[in-house]
């Protein structure tokens, strides 16, 4: 797996916020020459996520540490399952395993979440996506958990797609407005991004479609009766996501309206992370 540069960043600035100038309780009562081996067991049914970023972690902080990987992220969990071996400097040990729990609690977190909204689509196109409702900083872990969960990720950031909402719309003076300007400054800058709008209404769903440049509408905060009819309208002129108070128990009535993709950022910002923990493996 590929460890792109935010993630390491991330990893960085987690080590020095919590080591500092240096774990005291580990250099103070573990000799620097010993050695041991610790265990990653689970204490929760889940999925697991961020097995690949906890060695990447263990590594950062001692290359020397050696990491055994007893199961793969996107394995379903249950409490005892035991998911990776680390061996070395019981000092690095020690001081690796906060962050690596915190970390991979997190992320089986939301792969669980994720995996639970998933499993309610199955049989149907729809996919469920992520939103920018994560922690901030670490919403490459978090986006990379929703993969592992099942579900599939929206843009990343402002920079990587044109996502034209209400307030944009509202401050441009209305859609039309927006999506010239938007395409003026695409053509502009020399950028290729794709274009989604949000429509608050049928009426904006029609004024959004006279627009061919725009890749996908967003339905926000329609009613499964509007939803249908918006499907109906913009047929395969564009793509379709619905998003705005969406809960896991009307999730597949709305997918089941036609739509391409439903956005929950419930599966970032909603979550209950595993539990698990580190044990000295004698």
């Amino acid at each position: 797996m590929e460890i792109n540069n935010l993630i390491k960043e991330l990893v960085t600035l987690a080590i020095k916020e919590d080591i500092g100038d240096g774990d005291h309780t580990t250099l103070a009562c573990i000799p620097p020459d010993k050695t041991g081996e610790a265990i990653l067991i689970v204490k929760d049914n889940g999925i697991l996520a961020g097995v690949e970023i906890a060695k990447f972690i263990f590594n950062e902080i001692d290359n020397t540490i050696e990491f055994e990987k007893l199961l793969d992220d996107g394995t379903q969990v249950k409490h005892g399952d035991k998911a990776f071996k680390v061996r070395g400097s019981a000092q690095s040990l020690l001081s690796s395993e906060r962050l690596a729990l915190n970390v991979m609690q997190r992320m089986s977190g939301v792969a669980t979440q994720s995996n639970i909204y998933a499993q309610k689509l199955n049989g149907l196109k729809t996919k469920v996506l992520d939103t920018r409702k994560t922690t901030p900083g670490m919403r490459m872990l978090d986006k990379m958990a929703v993969k592992i969960g099942g579900g599939e990720n929206h843009r990343i950031g402002l920079f990587d797609m044109i996502l034209i909402k209400d307030n944009h719309i509202d401050f441009a003076g209305g859609i039309s407005n927006a999506i010239k300007a938007t395409l003026k400054y695409l053509n502009d800058k020399g950028l290729d991004l794709k274009i989604e709008v949000e429509a608050r209404s049928i009426e904006e769903v029609n004024e959004i479609l006279t627009f061919k440049e725009v890749h996908r509408i967003l339905l926000d905060n329609f009613s499964i009766e509007e939803t249908k009819q918006a499907v109906d309208i913009i047929g395969d002129k564009a793509e379709t996501e619905s998003s705005g108070g969406i809960t896991l128990d009307t999730l597949r009535d709305y997918a089941e309206c036609g739509v391409d993709y439903i956005s929950v950022g419930a599966l970032t910002h909603q979550i209950k992370s595993l539990d698990m923990s580190l044990k000295a493996n004698f």
